[in-house]
């Protein structure tokens, strides 16, 4: 069987989850996070990157639009105010 997978799941491939976890934990980056993980966070910001979004609307719009492919993250699309400063 071919399997045929995007550069975005190439990309995600490349990283440990992990230790990117264990990273988290001991640097504790998630201390005061409340519903948004890390992980969330960085895949995110690597969709944004490959997808050459330039505003929070279109990360979140291109995040929604794939979400059936992100629950196998564990993740689910953010709102804006979840991604802004």
């Amino acid at each position: 069987m071919i399997r045929v997978s995007s550069i975005f799941s190439r990309m995600l491939q490349l990283f440990s989850r992990a230790e990117f976890e264990r990273a988290v934990m001991e640097h504790r980056a998630e201390r005061d996070a409340r519903g948004f993980t890390c992980w969330g966070q960085f895949v995110a910001m690597l969709f944004c990157q490959l997808g050459r979004a330039h505003s929070l609307r279109e990360i979140c719009g291109g995040l929604r639009s794939s979400e059936g492919k992100l629950k196998h993250l564990g993740i689910t699309a953010p709102a804006r105010l979840t991604l802004g400063p």
